[in-house]
């Protein structure tokens, strides 16, 4: 999560024609899309900024700091003067949210993105060079921000519309799932899951969670192997990847009840279960490898099961989670290890 102590240096970078007087701050309203919190948003006083982010600790973080946030656009035709971009690190992804910011940006508007050199800072500008027709930038904290002149309507429309669609909703794995880019494993069938999938026995019962959910296909394949699964709760901190999931999910409703959380499981689960799965991340959505979201999701879980429950991971066969299972759960087994990955089987004590 962010806070407004924490640097971020794209976040500082981004601001930095308004601190130095290259640019003007707008007088009504400003749209900055993928936002984050941070020292650097604190410390200037943004009149009229909404903030857009669908990935729900950094939207949680900019509540918290006093912000207008959203999860996603709240209607079409909406402009503003001013948008900002923290575009991500997925090229399709980036570029459907560059195509949005334009569209986004009113008569005479501009558009400011920033990136970090090694989060494809070069590859960004040159996307909204291509797309505006021209850009200025400056470079400072190993990050570019660059911005483009005021705009008439979309330079390129053609262009525009292109990459606008490459966000779309499109269908994988032989038109079984649904995926959109950005969105984790978004392309394939990730092969931890995919084993973890092929290892659930089917004699799983009752109340179910699949924690870090993204697309659903864990828990579709829960339902598919486990006709005595009575309901299915999906939790997952992008609302992006939330979307699709109620798409690939749609055809178990008549026969399990599904519910979808836009939800940090770190922060704890609101209800207990009688089975879990996961395959819980291990990095942040900057590539810093963060083992101890790992084993938050596993203490969460053991918080969150009924005395008899049952969790069902997978990990990277490296991943240091065994001390914490054993400290969480009362027996624990390893079920399978193939191809770098482990799954393993934690099932929960009686209390006394």
């Amino acid at each position: 999560m962010c806070s407004a102590s924490t640097y971020d240096s794209a976040l500082e970078t981004l601001l930095l024609p308004f601190a130095s007087g290259r640019l003007p701050w707008p007088k009504d309203s400003a749209l900055f899309l993928r936002a984050r919190t941070g020292a650097a948003l604190q410390q200037h006083a943004l009149p009229g900024l909404v903030c857009e982010q669908s990935f729900r600790p950094d939207a949680e973080a900019l509540e918290r700091a006093g912000l207008t946030v959203r999860a996603s656009a709240t209607g079409a035709g909406e402009t503003y003067p001013l948008v900002l971009v923290l575009p991500p690190r997925q090229r399709d992804e980036s570029r459907a949210l560059m195509a949005r910011a334009v569209a986004s940006t009113r008569p005479g508007g501009i558009v400011v993105a920033s990136a970090s050199n090694n989060e494809g800072a070069r590859s960004a500008e040159a996307d909204l060079a291509q797309l505006a027709g021209g850009i200025d930038s400056m470079v400072k904290n190993k990050c570019r921000v660059f911005w483009t002149p005021p705009l008439q309507g979309p330079p390129n429309p053609t262009l525009q519309a292109g990459w606008l669609a490459l966000d779309a909703v499109r269908p994988i794995a032989d038109g079984r799932f649904k995926s959109r880019p950005g969105l984790f494993a978004w392309d394939r069938i990730d092969p931890a899951s995919q084993l973890l999938a092929d290892h659930l026995p089917a004699d799983l019962h009752g109340a179910a969670a699949d924690l870090g959910a993204g697309f659903g296909f864990l828990a579709a394949k829960l339902l598919e192997r486990c006709p005595k699964i009575t309901s299915v709760d999906l939790y997952e901190a992008e609302a992006r990847a939330l979307d699709v999931a109620k798409t690939n999910l749609a055809a178990f409703a008549p026969r399990a009840a599904l519910d979808f959380r836009w939800h940090d499981v770190t922060g704890g689960l609101p209800r207990r279960y009688d089975v879990i799965v996961t395959n819980p991340p291990f990095h942040t959505q900057t590539r810093v490898d963060r083992p101890d979201i790992g084993r938050r999701f596993i203490a969460v879980a053991a918080a969150s099961l009924n005395p008899g429950g049952s969790l069902w991971m997978v990990a990277n066969r490296h991943l240091p989670y065994e001390e914490v299972l054993a400290d969480h759960f009362a027996r624990v087994r390893k079920v399978a290890e193939k191809d770098g990955f482990k799954i393993i089987e934690a099932v929960k004590g009686h209390s006394r």
